[in-house]
């Protein structure tokens, strides 16, 4: 199978990150992956949700969606009734960031990760991750120049890529046209040092078997590794 621009089977699109790309967050990236483009803020908000009031840590939550240009047709804004996709979707970018930083670092303090879809080609999950880690670096360098850290909040940082099969044969980063037709489509989200944080895997035919799993898994790290060259240094340490 030809893939667009004649990519190789195990190579990631063409990546980027426009760092700073509005003044207003604390962090503000547009990542460019392929087609798929996705404006990912950090706004920094001074308070916790009420559960967390008198607690010495503070908060990270995340929110996507898709904005009406972003697929063909025009995609229905979210109102009163909030796309089940985008919910599973917000979650997991929570999920991850929260597995990245020491939420005791920004005591009192929320950290709220905005994820929109300019245009969407396939792999906007990862994507998002990916630009929302580089946003919370950029809004964590925000927070220390300020002095308002206790501590430096990032453990490790996180990236995330997708692969699956088609027909047989392993693909890493698929676009929309390779995603629609995958017998498997698998989505990855690991450590800069390789430890795995999340993985979504599932069959959309006939069951896939153990090695073909570790065969995925194998493939997104290499494409993670990929992933982080791209990626602004961090120069703090962490």
């Amino acid at each position: 199978m030809t893939r667009l621009n004649s990519r190789a089977l195990n190579e990631i699109r063409a990546l980027k990150f426009n760092y700073n790309f509005t003044s207003t967050p604390s962090g503000s990236v547009l990542i460019e992956a392929g087609k798929t483009q996705i404006l990912c803020t950090a706004s920094v908000l001074n308070s916790v949700p009420k559960w967390l009031n008198g607690s010495t840590q503070g908060w990270l939550t995340a929110e996507y969606a898709m904005l009406p240009g972003a697929v063909e047709g025009r995609k229905k804004r979210e109102f009163d009734r909030r796309d089940g996709r985008s919910v599973e979707i917000q979650r997991l970018i929570g999920r991850a960031l929260r597995a990245a930083i020491d939420l005791r670092s920004i005591p009192g303090m929320t950290l709220h990760i905005d994820c929109d879809v300019i245009q969407a080609d396939g792999g906007t999950r990862c994507a998002s991750i990916c630009g929302a880690m580089m946003a919370l670096q950029e809004a964590a360098n925000d927070l220390q120049e300020k002095g308002l850290l206790k501590s430096w909040p990032i453990k490790h940082r996180i990236a995330a890529i997708s692969v699956g099969t088609i027909d047989n044969q392993t693909f890493l980063d698929l676009d929309y046209s390779e995603d629609s037709k995958a017998d498997v489509d698998m989505n990855v989200i690991a450590t800069e040092k390789g430890e795995l944080i999340e993985v979504q895997g599932t069959a959309e035919g006939s069951p896939f078997s153990l090695e073909s799993h570790d065969e995925l898994i194998n493939l997104a790290m290499k494409g993670i590794k990929d992933i982080f060259k791209v990626m602004k240094p961090c120069a703090n340490a962490y």
